[in-house]
Protein backbone atom coordinates (compact mmCIF):
# COMPACT_ATOMS: atom_id res chain seq x y z
CA UNK A 1 0.00 0.00 0.00
CA UNK A 2 1.34 3.36 -1.06
CA UNK A 3 1.11 6.82 1.19
CA UNK A 4 0.14 8.54 -2.03
CA UNK A 5 -3.22 6.53 -2.48
CA UNK A 6 -6.66 7.37 -1.55
CA UNK A 7 -6.82 3.59 -0.07
CA UNK A 8 -4.15 4.96 2.55
CA UNK A 9 -5.07 8.36 3.14
CA UNK A 10 -9.27 8.12 2.87
CA UNK A 11 -9.56 4.49 4.36
CA UNK A 12 -6.58 2.69 6.14
CA UNK A 13 -5.09 5.39 8.41
CA UNK A 14 -8.13 6.80 9.56
CA UNK A 15 -9.15 3.48 10.33
CA UNK A 16 -6.40 2.74 11.90
CA UNK A 17 -6.35 5.84 13.84
CA UNK A 18 -10.17 5.47 14.77
CA UNK A 19 -9.52 2.07 16.14
CA UNK A 20 -6.74 2.83 18.46
CA UNK A 21 -8.50 6.04 19.74
CA UNK A 22 -11.08 3.42 20.73
CA UNK A 23 -8.89 0.86 22.32
CA UNK A 24 -6.82 3.49 24.33
CA UNK A 25 -7.95 2.21 27.78
CA UNK A 26 -7.96 -1.39 26.78
CA UNK A 27 -5.89 -3.67 28.45
CA UNK A 28 -3.27 -6.97 27.51
CA UNK A 29 -1.52 -4.33 24.44
CA UNK A 30 -4.60 -4.27 22.68
CA UNK A 31 -3.88 -0.93 21.21
CA UNK A 32 -0.44 -2.01 20.29
CA UNK A 33 -2.12 -5.55 18.92
CA UNK A 34 -4.31 -3.55 16.77
CA UNK A 35 -1.42 -1.40 15.30
CA UNK A 36 0.62 -5.00 14.91
CA UNK A 37 -2.36 -6.75 12.98
CA UNK A 38 -3.17 -3.14 10.80
CA UNK A 39 0.43 -3.29 10.01
CA UNK A 40 0.32 -7.05 8.70
CA UNK A 41 -2.29 -5.85 6.69
CA UNK A 42 -0.61 -2.92 5.21
CA UNK A 43 2.22 -5.14 4.06
CA UNK A 44 -0.06 -7.98 3.54
CA UNK A 45 -2.17 -5.86 0.26
CA UNK A 46 1.19 -5.68 -1.76
CA UNK A 47 1.50 -8.39 -4.26
CA UNK A 48 3.89 -8.15 -7.22
CA UNK A 49 1.31 -9.56 -9.52
CA UNK A 50 -1.51 -7.46 -9.26
CA UNK A 51 -3.16 -9.92 -12.07
CA UNK A 52 -2.76 -12.96 -9.59
CA UNK A 53 -4.87 -13.26 -5.80
CA UNK A 54 -3.71 -12.22 -2.72
CA UNK A 55 -1.26 -14.51 -1.16
CA UNK A 56 0.06 -14.91 2.73
CA UNK A 57 3.45 -16.21 2.05
CA UNK A 58 5.17 -12.31 1.88
CA UNK A 59 2.83 -11.92 5.67
CA UNK A 60 4.22 -15.18 6.79
CA UNK A 61 7.68 -14.62 5.81
CA UNK A 62 8.00 -11.01 7.52
CA UNK A 63 6.36 -12.81 11.00
CA UNK A 64 8.96 -16.16 10.11
CA UNK A 65 11.77 -13.78 10.37
CA UNK A 66 10.37 -11.50 13.51
CA UNK A 67 9.73 -14.76 15.80
CA UNK A 68 13.53 -16.15 15.16
CA UNK A 69 15.26 -13.39 15.51
CA UNK A 70 13.37 -12.20 18.24
CA UNK A 71 13.83 -15.68 20.46
CA UNK A 72 17.30 -15.37 19.16
CA UNK A 73 17.37 -12.01 20.89
CA UNK A 74 15.89 -13.30 23.90
CA UNK A 75 18.95 -16.09 23.83
CA UNK A 76 21.86 -14.12 23.01
CA UNK A 77 21.11 -11.49 25.84
CA UNK A 78 21.32 -14.66 28.68
CA UNK A 79 24.83 -15.30 26.83
CA UNK A 80 25.79 -11.75 26.24
CA UNK A 81 29.46 -11.29 25.80
CA UNK A 82 30.55 -14.79 25.88
CA UNK A 83 31.91 -16.89 23.10
CA UNK A 84 28.82 -19.18 22.90
CA UNK A 85 26.59 -15.73 22.60
CA UNK A 86 28.98 -14.61 19.79
CA UNK A 87 29.37 -17.87 17.43
CA UNK A 88 25.12 -17.75 18.06
CA UNK A 89 24.89 -14.31 17.02
CA UNK A 90 27.44 -15.04 13.72
CA UNK A 91 25.20 -17.40 13.01
CA UNK A 92 22.08 -15.33 13.66
CA UNK A 93 23.32 -12.83 11.50
CA UNK A 94 24.33 -15.31 8.58
CA UNK A 95 21.04 -16.70 8.40
CA UNK A 96 19.52 -13.11 8.28
CA UNK A 97 22.04 -12.05 5.33
CA UNK A 98 21.86 -15.11 3.34
CA UNK A 99 18.04 -15.19 3.09
CA UNK A 100 18.38 -11.19 1.91
CA UNK A 101 21.09 -12.27 -0.41
CA UNK A 102 18.90 -15.31 -1.79
CA UNK A 103 16.08 -12.88 -2.93
CA UNK A 104 17.70 -9.73 -3.73
CA UNK A 105 21.58 -10.94 -4.86
CA UNK A 106 21.16 -14.80 -6.79
CA UNK A 107 20.04 -13.20 -10.01
CA UNK A 108 22.91 -10.73 -9.81
CA UNK A 109 25.38 -13.44 -8.99
CA UNK A 110 24.19 -16.23 -11.72
CA UNK A 111 24.55 -13.70 -14.07
CA UNK A 112 27.75 -12.99 -13.09
CA UNK A 113 28.79 -17.03 -13.00
CA UNK A 114 27.21 -17.48 -16.27
CA UNK A 115 29.53 -14.88 -18.00
CA UNK A 116 32.46 -16.44 -16.59
CA UNK A 117 31.51 -20.46 -16.61
CA UNK A 118 28.40 -20.49 -18.60
CA UNK A 119 26.51 -22.24 -15.08
CA UNK A 120 24.08 -22.12 -14.20
CA UNK A 121 22.48 -20.48 -17.17
CA UNK A 122 19.19 -18.55 -16.79
CA UNK A 123 17.40 -19.27 -13.67
CA UNK A 124 14.18 -18.41 -12.80
CA UNK A 125 12.77 -15.16 -11.63
CA UNK A 126 12.73 -14.42 -7.92
CA UNK A 127 10.42 -11.29 -6.76
CA UNK A 128 12.24 -9.44 -3.91
CA UNK A 129 9.79 -9.23 -0.44
CA UNK A 130 8.64 -5.44 -0.08
CA UNK A 131 11.09 -3.82 2.40
CA UNK A 132 13.00 -7.30 2.97
CA UNK A 133 16.40 -4.78 3.34
CA UNK A 134 14.86 -2.40 5.70
CA UNK A 135 13.48 -5.10 8.08
CA UNK A 136 16.92 -7.46 7.82
CA UNK A 137 19.17 -4.53 9.12
CA UNK A 138 16.72 -3.72 11.98
CA UNK A 139 16.88 -6.68 13.20
CA UNK A 140 20.44 -7.21 12.65
CA UNK A 141 21.04 -4.08 15.11
CA UNK A 142 18.65 -5.62 17.58
CA UNK A 143 20.54 -9.06 17.70
CA UNK A 144 24.07 -7.31 17.81
CA UNK A 145 22.96 -5.42 20.95
CA UNK A 146 20.97 -8.13 22.19
CA UNK A 147 24.71 -9.87 22.80
CA UNK A 148 26.49 -6.66 23.99
CA UNK A 149 23.58 -6.53 26.40
CA UNK A 150 21.95 -3.30 25.82
CA UNK A 151 18.36 -5.16 24.80
CA UNK A 152 15.53 -5.21 27.34
CA UNK A 153 13.18 -8.12 28.23
CA UNK A 154 10.89 -6.71 25.40
CA UNK A 155 7.42 -8.54 24.84
CA UNK A 156 6.91 -10.09 21.62
CA UNK A 157 4.01 -7.92 20.60
CA UNK A 158 6.46 -4.94 21.26
CA UNK A 159 8.86 -6.51 19.21
CA UNK A 160 6.54 -7.41 16.27
CA UNK A 161 5.28 -3.62 15.90
CA UNK A 162 9.07 -2.15 16.03
CA UNK A 163 9.63 -4.22 13.15
CA UNK A 164 6.35 -3.91 11.21
CA UNK A 165 4.98 -0.18 12.16
CA UNK A 166 3.45 0.54 8.79
CA UNK A 167 4.61 4.10 8.67
CA UNK A 168 8.50 2.76 8.37
CA UNK A 169 8.53 -0.29 6.87
CA UNK A 170 8.55 -0.08 3.50
CA UNK A 171 11.48 2.07 3.21
CA UNK A 172 12.27 3.60 6.83
CA UNK A 173 14.17 5.51 8.61
CA UNK A 174 15.80 2.93 10.25
CA UNK A 175 14.76 2.73 13.32
CA UNK A 176 16.21 1.54 16.48
CA UNK A 177 14.79 -0.42 19.25
CA UNK A 178 16.22 2.18 21.71
CA UNK A 179 14.37 4.89 20.34
CA UNK A 180 11.26 3.14 19.72
CA UNK A 181 10.21 0.57 22.95
CA UNK A 182 9.85 3.13 25.74
CA UNK A 183 7.62 5.24 23.31
CA UNK A 184 5.15 2.16 22.65
CA UNK A 185 5.18 1.44 26.45
CA UNK A 186 4.30 5.52 26.86
CA UNK A 187 1.42 5.55 24.34
CA UNK A 188 -0.55 2.04 24.44
CA UNK A 189 -3.15 3.68 26.45
CA UNK A 190 -2.44 7.36 25.14
CA UNK A 191 -5.14 7.54 22.35
CA UNK A 192 -5.14 10.55 19.90
CA UNK A 193 -4.32 13.93 20.98
CA UNK A 194 -4.74 16.95 19.02
CA UNK A 195 -1.35 18.47 19.04
CA UNK A 196 -0.03 15.32 17.56
CA UNK A 197 -3.02 14.74 14.96
CA UNK A 198 -2.25 18.47 13.68
CA UNK A 199 1.65 17.78 13.43
CA UNK A 200 0.94 14.68 11.93
CA UNK A 201 -1.55 15.32 9.62
CA UNK A 202 0.58 18.79 8.50
CA UNK A 203 3.76 16.76 8.01
CA UNK A 204 1.41 14.44 5.59
CA UNK A 205 1.02 17.58 3.74
CA UNK A 206 3.93 18.43 3.13
CA UNK A 207 5.59 15.16 2.39
CA UNK A 208 2.87 14.37 -0.17
CA UNK A 209 3.13 18.10 -1.91
CA UNK A 210 7.03 16.94 -2.13
CA UNK A 211 6.16 13.52 -3.89
CA UNK A 212 3.39 14.61 -5.59
CA UNK A 213 3.69 17.85 -7.38
CA UNK A 214 7.67 18.37 -6.81
CA UNK A 215 9.00 14.99 -7.01
CA UNK A 216 6.39 13.65 -9.78
CA UNK A 217 6.95 17.04 -12.05
CA UNK A 218 10.55 16.62 -12.67
CA UNK A 219 10.31 12.65 -13.33
CA UNK A 220 8.66 14.32 -16.64
CA UNK A 221 12.08 15.51 -17.29
CA UNK A 222 14.45 13.04 -16.04
CA UNK A 223 12.57 9.82 -16.95
CA UNK A 224 12.37 10.25 -20.73
CA UNK A 225 16.04 11.47 -21.12
CA UNK A 226 17.37 8.39 -19.24
CA UNK A 227 15.24 6.25 -21.07
CA UNK A 228 16.39 7.71 -24.34
CA UNK A 229 20.28 7.34 -22.87
CA UNK A 230 18.75 3.50 -22.63
CA UNK A 231 17.51 2.81 -25.79
CA UNK A 232 19.10 2.17 -29.46
CA UNK A 233 18.05 5.73 -30.90
CA UNK A 234 20.15 9.17 -30.76
CA UNK A 235 22.09 9.74 -27.37
CA UNK A 236 21.06 12.95 -25.42
CA UNK A 237 22.26 16.40 -26.34
CA UNK A 238 24.94 17.81 -23.84
CA UNK A 239 22.29 19.94 -22.12
CA UNK A 240 19.46 17.46 -22.25
CA UNK A 241 21.79 15.22 -20.61
CA UNK A 242 22.51 18.02 -18.28
CA UNK A 243 18.68 18.41 -17.41
CA UNK A 244 18.35 14.78 -16.96
CA UNK A 245 20.96 14.10 -14.45
CA UNK A 246 20.11 17.63 -12.76
CA UNK A 247 16.25 16.90 -12.54
CA UNK A 248 16.95 13.02 -11.43
CA UNK A 249 19.46 14.61 -8.45
CA UNK A 250 16.19 16.57 -7.57
CA UNK A 251 13.56 14.10 -7.89
CA UNK A 252 15.30 11.37 -5.61
CA UNK A 253 15.30 14.13 -3.38
CA UNK A 254 11.81 15.60 -2.65
CA UNK A 255 10.47 11.69 -3.48
CA UNK A 256 12.63 10.09 -0.62
CA UNK A 257 12.50 13.27 1.46
CA UNK A 258 8.42 13.55 0.96
CA UNK A 259 8.51 9.27 2.09
CA UNK A 260 10.01 10.26 4.91
CA UNK A 261 8.23 13.45 5.96
CA UNK A 262 4.48 11.21 5.70
CA UNK A 263 6.28 8.33 7.62
CA UNK A 264 7.25 11.30 10.13
CA UNK A 265 3.23 12.48 9.86
CA UNK A 266 1.93 8.68 10.01
CA UNK A 267 3.49 7.94 13.32
CA UNK A 268 2.87 11.16 15.21
CA UNK A 269 -0.67 10.59 14.58
CA UNK A 270 -0.21 7.84 16.63
CA UNK A 271 2.00 10.35 19.38
CA UNK A 272 5.19 8.41 18.30
CA UNK A 273 8.36 10.44 16.79
CA UNK A 274 10.83 8.51 14.48
CA UNK A 275 14.52 9.66 14.26
CA UNK A 276 15.42 12.58 11.38
CA UNK A 277 16.34 10.89 7.99
CA UNK A 278 17.18 13.87 5.73
CA UNK A 279 18.16 17.82 6.75
CA UNK A 280 18.99 19.57 3.32
CA UNK A 281 21.25 17.30 2.11
CA UNK A 282 22.28 19.41 -0.78
CA UNK A 283 23.25 22.35 1.56
CA UNK A 284 26.16 20.08 2.12
CA UNK A 285 29.69 21.83 2.11
CA UNK A 286 31.52 18.13 1.54
CA UNK A 287 30.77 14.50 0.94
CA UNK A 288 31.24 14.05 4.76
CA UNK A 289 28.69 16.39 5.63
CA UNK A 290 26.38 15.44 2.48
CA UNK A 291 25.76 11.75 4.43
CA UNK A 292 25.51 13.55 7.88
CA UNK A 293 22.60 14.59 6.01
CA UNK A 294 21.06 12.15 4.03
CA UNK A 295 19.56 9.02 4.70
CA UNK A 296 20.77 10.22 8.09
CA UNK A 297 19.72 6.69 10.10
CA UNK A 298 21.00 4.82 6.92
CA UNK A 299 24.25 6.10 7.83
CA UNK A 300 24.02 5.74 11.81
CA UNK A 301 23.53 1.81 11.17
CA UNK A 302 26.39 1.41 8.52
CA UNK A 303 29.08 3.91 11.23
CA UNK A 304 27.38 1.39 14.32
CA UNK A 305 27.57 -1.89 12.75
CA UNK A 306 29.62 -1.90 9.91
CA UNK A 307 32.49 0.41 9.79
CA UNK A 308 32.88 0.87 13.85
CA UNK A 309 33.54 -3.31 14.30
CA UNK A 310 35.65 -2.98 11.01
CA UNK A 311 37.51 -0.83 13.17
CA UNK A 312 36.84 2.01 12.53
CA UNK A 313 39.29 5.41 12.57
CA UNK A 314 41.27 3.46 15.59
CA UNK A 315 43.68 1.54 13.80
CA UNK A 316 44.99 4.12 11.66
CA UNK A 317 44.80 6.37 8.66
CA UNK A 318 45.59 3.80 6.17
CA UNK A 319 42.95 1.49 7.56
CA UNK A 320 40.43 4.06 8.32
CA UNK A 321 40.20 4.63 4.29
CA UNK A 322 39.89 1.07 3.46
CA UNK A 323 37.26 0.86 5.99
CA UNK A 324 35.48 3.97 5.15
CA UNK A 325 35.69 2.82 1.64
CA UNK A 326 34.24 -0.89 2.26
CA UNK A 327 31.35 0.48 4.48
CA UNK A 328 30.27 2.57 1.26
CA UNK A 329 30.92 -0.39 -1.30
CA UNK A 330 28.81 -2.60 0.98
CA UNK A 331 26.30 0.21 1.40
CA UNK A 332 25.86 0.74 -2.79
CA UNK A 333 25.41 -3.00 -2.99
CA UNK A 334 22.56 -2.37 -0.04
CA UNK A 335 20.11 -0.07 -2.32
CA UNK A 336 20.60 -2.93 -5.53
CA UNK A 337 22.47 -5.94 -6.97
CA UNK A 338 23.97 -4.20 -9.82
CA UNK A 339 27.27 -3.19 -10.89
CA UNK A 340 25.79 0.96 -11.29
CA UNK A 341 24.77 0.86 -7.40
CA UNK A 342 28.49 -0.81 -6.56
CA UNK A 343 30.08 1.40 -8.78
CA UNK A 344 27.86 4.29 -6.58
CA UNK A 345 29.27 3.08 -3.38
CA UNK A 346 32.77 2.72 -4.88
CA UNK A 347 32.55 6.31 -5.86
CA UNK A 348 31.03 7.56 -2.41
CA UNK A 349 33.95 5.50 -0.54
CA UNK A 350 36.24 7.30 -2.37
CA UNK A 351 34.74 10.32 -2.18
CA UNK A 352 34.96 10.45 1.73
CA UNK A 353 38.89 8.56 1.60
CA UNK A 354 39.57 12.06 -0.77
CA UNK A 355 37.26 14.12 1.81
CA UNK A 356 38.79 13.22 5.04
CA UNK A 357 42.53 13.55 3.24
CA UNK A 358 41.85 16.78 2.64
CA UNK A 359 40.43 17.35 6.41
CA UNK A 360 43.53 16.19 7.30
CA UNK A 361 45.96 18.03 4.60
CA UNK A 362 43.94 21.13 5.67
CA UNK A 363 44.56 20.97 9.02
CA UNK A 364 48.46 20.41 8.75
CA UNK A 365 49.08 23.42 6.72
CA UNK A 366 46.75 25.73 7.89
CA UNK A 367 44.95 25.95 4.87
CA UNK A 368 41.51 28.17 4.92
CA UNK A 369 38.23 26.65 4.35
CA UNK A 370 37.06 26.39 0.80
CA UNK A 371 34.14 29.37 0.70
CA UNK A 372 30.69 28.14 1.33
CA UNK A 373 28.57 28.36 -1.97
CA UNK A 374 31.83 26.86 -3.67
CA UNK A 375 31.72 24.43 -1.52
CA UNK A 376 28.55 23.33 -1.47
CA UNK A 377 28.25 23.60 -5.47
CA UNK A 378 31.46 21.29 -5.33
CA UNK A 379 29.51 18.61 -3.17
CA UNK A 380 26.22 18.89 -5.08
CA UNK A 381 27.87 18.33 -8.88
CA UNK A 382 30.04 15.16 -6.99
CA UNK A 383 26.52 14.15 -6.02
CA UNK A 384 24.95 14.40 -8.89
CA UNK A 385 27.90 12.33 -10.89
CA UNK A 386 26.72 9.46 -8.79
CA UNK A 387 23.03 9.98 -9.26
CA UNK A 388 23.92 9.14 -12.64
CA UNK A 389 25.02 5.61 -11.94
CA UNK A 390 22.35 4.95 -9.04
CA UNK A 391 19.14 6.30 -11.72
CA UNK A 392 20.89 4.34 -14.92
CA UNK A 393 19.04 1.10 -16.08
CA UNK A 394 22.73 -0.59 -16.70
CA UNK A 395 26.57 0.30 -17.05
CA UNK A 396 26.35 1.83 -20.61
CA UNK A 397 23.15 4.31 -19.68
CA UNK A 398 25.65 6.06 -17.15
CA UNK A 399 28.23 6.02 -19.83
CA UNK A 400 26.32 7.55 -22.71
CA UNK A 401 24.68 10.17 -19.85
CA UNK A 402 28.34 11.14 -18.47
CA UNK A 403 29.71 10.80 -22.08
CA UNK A 404 26.77 13.48 -23.90
CA UNK A 405 27.01 15.63 -19.92
CA UNK A 406 30.95 16.57 -20.72
CA UNK A 407 30.71 16.66 -24.52
CA UNK A 408 31.93 13.18 -25.65
CA UNK A 409 28.81 13.28 -27.83
CA UNK A 410 29.19 16.71 -28.80
CA UNK A 411 28.42 19.90 -27.44
CA UNK A 412 24.90 21.22 -28.86
CA UNK A 413 22.22 22.20 -26.85
CA UNK A 414 18.08 21.29 -26.81
CA UNK A 415 17.55 19.05 -29.98
CA UNK A 416 15.11 20.61 -33.23
CA UNK A 417 11.11 20.29 -31.99
CA UNK A 418 10.56 17.07 -33.84
CA UNK A 419 13.50 15.55 -31.54
CA UNK A 420 12.47 16.58 -28.48
CA UNK A 421 12.05 13.93 -25.98
CA UNK A 422 10.93 17.03 -23.43
CA UNK A 423 10.25 20.41 -23.62
CA UNK A 424 13.12 22.75 -23.07
CA UNK A 425 10.54 25.02 -21.18
CA UNK A 426 9.03 21.89 -19.48
CA UNK A 427 12.43 21.28 -18.16
CA UNK A 428 14.01 24.69 -17.19
CA UNK A 429 11.30 26.03 -14.45
CA UNK A 430 10.83 23.18 -12.23
CA UNK A 431 14.41 22.37 -11.93
CA UNK A 432 14.60 26.22 -11.20
CA UNK A 433 12.40 26.41 -8.83
CA UNK A 434 13.28 23.10 -7.59
CA UNK A 435 16.46 24.05 -6.76
CA UNK A 436 15.05 27.00 -4.68
CA UNK A 437 13.49 25.44 -2.98
CA UNK A 438 16.40 23.29 -1.77
CA UNK A 439 19.13 26.08 -1.13
CA UNK A 440 16.77 29.36 -0.49
CA UNK A 441 14.06 27.88 2.36
CA UNK A 442 14.32 26.09 5.13
CA UNK A 443 13.48 22.31 4.91
CA UNK A 444 10.73 20.83 7.19
CA UNK A 445 12.59 20.38 10.43
CA UNK A 446 13.29 23.82 10.55
CA UNK A 447 9.45 24.45 9.97
CA UNK A 448 7.86 22.99 12.50
CA UNK A 449 10.87 22.66 14.89
CA UNK A 450 8.66 24.45 17.63
CA UNK A 451 6.86 20.90 18.06
CA UNK A 452 9.54 18.46 17.46
CA UNK A 453 8.82 16.94 14.51
CA UNK A 454 11.50 14.02 14.31
CA UNK A 455 13.97 12.70 17.08
CA UNK A 456 17.83 13.88 16.82
CA UNK A 457 16.97 17.24 16.13
CA UNK A 458 19.96 18.76 18.41
CA UNK A 459 22.63 16.89 16.49
CA UNK A 460 21.83 20.53 14.13
CA UNK A 461 22.60 23.85 15.40
CA UNK A 462 20.28 25.40 13.37
CA UNK A 463 17.63 22.93 14.90
CA UNK A 464 18.05 23.48 18.58
CA UNK A 465 15.83 25.83 20.48
CA UNK A 466 15.90 29.56 19.23
CA UNK A 467 14.24 32.26 18.84
CA UNK A 468 10.62 31.55 17.39
CA UNK A 469 10.01 33.03 13.89
CA UNK A 470 7.06 33.92 12.04
CA UNK A 471 7.44 31.69 9.46
CA UNK A 472 7.66 28.58 12.35
CA UNK A 473 4.42 26.65 12.24
CA UNK A 474 1.97 26.46 14.71
CA UNK A 475 -1.14 24.57 15.76
CA UNK A 476 -3.48 27.86 14.49
CA UNK A 477 -6.50 28.49 11.93
CA UNK A 478 -4.23 30.33 9.64
CA UNK A 479 -1.53 27.78 9.71
CA UNK A 480 -4.55 25.14 9.22
CA UNK A 481 -5.69 26.50 5.85
CA UNK A 482 -2.02 26.92 4.43
CA UNK A 483 -2.40 22.67 4.81
CA UNK A 484 -5.34 22.68 3.29
CA UNK A 485 -3.69 24.83 0.96
CA UNK A 486 -0.91 22.16 0.24
CA UNK A 487 -3.41 19.63 0.20
CA UNK A 488 -5.80 21.58 -2.72
CA UNK A 489 -2.48 21.54 -4.79
CA UNK A 490 -1.63 17.99 -4.09
CA UNK A 491 -5.05 17.31 -5.26
CA UNK A 492 -4.37 18.97 -8.64
CA UNK A 493 -1.63 16.74 -9.16
CA UNK A 494 -3.22 13.74 -7.57
CA UNK A 495 -3.85 12.07 -10.82
CA UNK A 496 -2.58 9.17 -10.64
CA UNK A 497 -0.59 6.66 -8.36
CA UNK A 498 3.31 6.35 -8.69
CA UNK A 499 5.95 4.26 -6.41
CA UNK A 500 8.37 5.55 -4.14
CA UNK A 501 11.81 5.17 -5.80
CA UNK A 502 12.66 3.37 -2.68
CA UNK A 503 9.56 1.36 -2.57
CA UNK A 504 11.07 -1.92 -3.20
CA UNK A 505 14.92 -1.99 -1.73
Amino acid sequence: MLFNSYTYLLLFLPLVALGFHLLRGSKLRLSLGWLVVMSLVFYGVWNPDPTKPWSPKYVLMILGSCTFNYFLGRKLSVLKHTHRGKVMLGLGIGLNLATLAYFKYAGFLAGIATDLTGWPGSIPVIILPLAISFFTFLQIAYLVDAWKGLTEEYHFTDYLLFVTFFPHLIAGPLIHHREMMPQFARSKHRGLHSNDMSVGVTLLALGLFKKVVVADYLARTASPIFDMAAADGRDPTMLEAWAGAVAYTLQLYFDFSGYSDMALGSARIFGIRFPLNFHSPYKAVSVVDFWRRWHITLSRFLRDYLYIPLGGNRKGSARRYINLFVTMLLGGLWHGAGWTFIVWGALHGALLCVNHAWFALRKKMSLPKIPKPIAIGMTFFVVMIGWVFFRAHDFDTAKTMLASMFGFNGWSGWPPDSMMVVKESRARTPIILALILCWCFPNTQQFMKRYLPALGLREFPELKPGPRRWWHWRPTVPWALFTLAILYGVGREFDKVSEFIYFQF
